[in-house]
Order: structure tokens, then sequence, then C-alpha cells
């Protein structure tokens, strides 16, 4: 596409990003079915790092101790248990880089096969090149992303530009249980003056997130036959109960959200995703096992939130003679995510992103939002690294079937990443 208003220097850097190479290398990626925790994880950084090196980066591919990590007191949690993990950073040279560029590797499970068109991991292309869409899992979250950062590199690199500051590539595992790989990149020393999360943002520029924490409610009942059902007493009814006092919570949770968050309907959610209840037809449930997650709003402290739903548990419990007795468990379990802010007294690394959009798309700066989920971002920005989620895709085709990004998207990211390098660094 034609661009407005660009050097000599980064329109050279431009020429090198190639549609058909894009769609190529994400249609690789796909290929790799690296849900979180499984073999696969571990197998696409391994060629990550090897492509890495072909660009004539600086390599640092190092296995996680994961017994120090996970017993580590800030460690973010997981859901996904591995017993081997892999951390990958591609740098231009010594030094702290002016740039970091960081996405995720780990994809969630594709689900019912029959409800995707494709495969989920034999990405399919529909539509025509430019206007078409690329389809499977971890397409839109966030393979697309990856791939721009290092297409973005390689344009650079391959227009025979050289950069006086250096940059980085920060790859990561486990971003979707929790966030290790980040933590544990962080917890090796590797930082930035700046980073760029090329998590799907469609068109806008992402400078908060939510967090939200995994917790599992157990309920307690008393087993008897059903036919005498009156002489028990049903865990599931006991959580009935339960589940209006946490639908309650969440209205009240989500009645004067942040500015950055306030335009969606629940910024906020608490949600029961799992439950596990009884074990035989004609038998009242002696124990009512429900997982989920609640919403930590910007600014909040998670240990706030926590107790804001321990006591909405306990307060609905001693309204019950039942549960006054017996009374339910909170505990919490798998990734514990933060909420994240990028920090607004410097607004350098937005206006460079902003600007740069701009200039590809020849359109207005991007709109600014925050996101209500969590992500990397708050690791990063807690270490001091201003950081922002800006990428190609729609979030809401996440973890969903026939997942798929735009090419567009793709490509427009690729060069306005491109133009960023270049401005951040030369």
């Amino acid at each position: 596409m034609p661009h407005r208003d660009l050097s000599d220097l980064e329109l050279r850097a431009l020429a090198f990003v190639d549609e058909r190479e894009l769609v190529r290398d994400l249609v690789e990626l796909v290929s790799v079915p690296s849900v979180s925790g499984s073999d696969a994880e571990c197998d696409v950084q391994h060629q990550l790092a090897k492509r890495s090196g072909e660009l004539g980066l600086d390599v640092d591919l190092w296995q996680l101790d994961l017994d120090r990590l996970t017993t580590d007191p800030g460690f973010p949690g997981w859901e996904a248990p591995r017993a081997e993990a892999w951390g990958l950073v591609a740098s231009s040279g010594a030094g702290e880089p002016d740039l970091v560029l960081q996405g995720h590797v780990d994809v969630v499970p594709s689900g019912d096969p029959a409800a995707w068109r494709t495969d989920p991991f034999a990405a399919a292309l529909s539509g025509d090149g430019h206007t078409g869409r690329v389809h499977g899992r971890g397409t839109c979250d966030m393979k697309a992303g990856v791939v721009a950062n290092l297409a973005a590199v390689r344009a650079v690199r391959a227009a025979g530009i050289e950069l006086s500051k250096p940059y980085a590539v920060h790859l990561v595992v486990g971003e979707e249980d929790g966030g290790l790989g980040a933590f544990a990149t962080l917890e090796r020393g590797h930082r930035g003056r700046a980073c760029i999360i090329t998590e799907p943002t469609s068109g806008t520029i992402t400078t908060a997130n939510a967090g939200a924490l995994t917790f599992e409610l157990r309920v307690p009942g008393v087993a008897t036959h059903a036919s005498t059902r009156y002489a028990g007493v049903s865990a599931l009814e006991k959580f009935v109960t339960l589940h209006a006092a946490l639908a309650a919570l969440e209205e009240r949770r989500n009645q004067d959200p942040h500015v950055l968050m306030a335009e969606y309907p629940l910024p906020y959610p608490l949600s029961i995703g799992k439950v596990t209840c009884g074990d035989w037809a004609s038998s009242v449930p002696d124990l009512l096992v429900a997982e989920g997650r609640i919403g930590v709003a910007l600014g909040e402290d998670p240990v706030d939130a926590r107790a804001e739903l321990e006591e909405a548990v306990a307060e609905a419990a001693c309204a019950d003679l039942w549960m006054r007795d017996h009374a339910p468990v909170v505990t919490w379990t798998g990734g514990q995510f933060g909420s994240g802010h990028y920090h607004q007294d410097d607004r350098a690394l937005h206006d460079l992103v902003a600007t740069a959009h701009a200039d590809v798309t020849q359109g207005p700066p991007p709109r600014e939002r925050g996101a209500p989920y969590g992500s990397d971002l708050r690791l990063y920005a807690d270490a001091g690294v201003p950081t922002l989620h800006y990428g190609p895709g729609d979030v809401r085709l996440a973890h969903g079937p026939d997942e798929s990004v735009p090419v567009s998207e793709l490509v427009a990211v690729t060069e306005t990443l491109v133009l960023a390098l270049v401005r951040a660094c030369r």
C-alpha cells in the first residue's frame, strides 16, 4: 500500500515486508500445536530460536528452572503444569534494548473438532490475498503477532539498515495460563526501555488490562437415595444460593469501571467455567466443586479481589442454616493475573505506535482502550517497562472455533512495527 511522509530509509525497510511470506510463516507456525503445557510448546521455541538465529540475532534459548520459579513468591501461577519449558530472547546486540517486541507462542486447546470447518492446526486461507483471512488455532491469539514481530526485524535487516540502538524479541510460553514465560524472562534479567506486545487489538492500542484470578469453590452436602432426598442435603441446591451471591458481587464490582474499560458491557466478569457434582443419578450429591475466575479491576490489589469473593461466599453461607455449620471452601488455584497499566506519565511509546499506525494506514491514530482480560502486560509494567498491546486480529475470535486473522491486519501491523523499530532505534 502507498505511504505518506516517510523517509527513504523507512520506505526501504517497508519494501521488504512480503505479504506472501507473512502468510507462509503464519501457516507454518499454526501447524505446531503448541497448546499450553504440551511438548509442542517446547518444540515451537526451538524452531523460533533457529529462525531468529537465521536473522542474525543473538539468541538466548534456555531451559526454565521450574522448581525454582514455581516456588518464587512472585510466581503468577499456572493451570497446565509442565515438566519442561523454554525461554527465548533474540536481540540485535548488547545493552538494554530501546524497544522489545513480545509475543507468546502457547495456544489454548482447539475444543471440539466438529465445531471447526477446517483442521484447527492445519491453517487454511480463505478469500483472496490481501482481503483474505488465515484460519486456525492461534492465528489470532497470538501467532500472527509473533510472525509480525519477526517479520518486522527481518524487513529492517534485509534492507541493510544499521540501527544504532539495540532491540529485542521476547518469545514466551505459558501466557494463557498465568504468565510463566514472561515471569521467567524478566527474572533472567531481560528488560527494555519500552515493550510492544502484539496481542490482537483490532486496530486499537491497549494500554491497560484487567486481571483475572482462578478459584475453586467446594460445596458440601449429605448423600442419600434420590427417593428420600428430603433426608439428605443437595450440594447442587446449596451452590445455587452461592451462585446468586456471586452474580450480585459481579454486579457490584462493575458499577463504576475505569474510563479505559467503560466501553465493555462487563469489564470485570465473574464466571463459573466448570462444575463437577455427584457420582450417581439416583443419589443426592454430597459435594459440588465449581471452578471459575473473577476479574480484577484496574489498580486493584488482587488480595482485595480475593477477599471480596471470600466474603460474599461467607455471607451467603451464614444466611443458610446448613451452610452456616458446613461452610463452603474457597481456594485460589491456577493462573493469578493482576491488572496492568501502561505508565501514563510517559506517552512516548504510545505516540510512537500511534503515529506509525497512522502513517501506514493513512488514517487517524488508533483509539486507546483497556482490555478485560489478563496478559503479560502487567508483568512488564510491574518490572518498570512501559508496555502496551498492539497487534493483528480481534480478540473476540480468540479461543473459539474457526479462529482467524485478516491478512490485511497482519501486513499493517508488521509495517507499523517496522516503522516503530526504525524510529525508536536509529
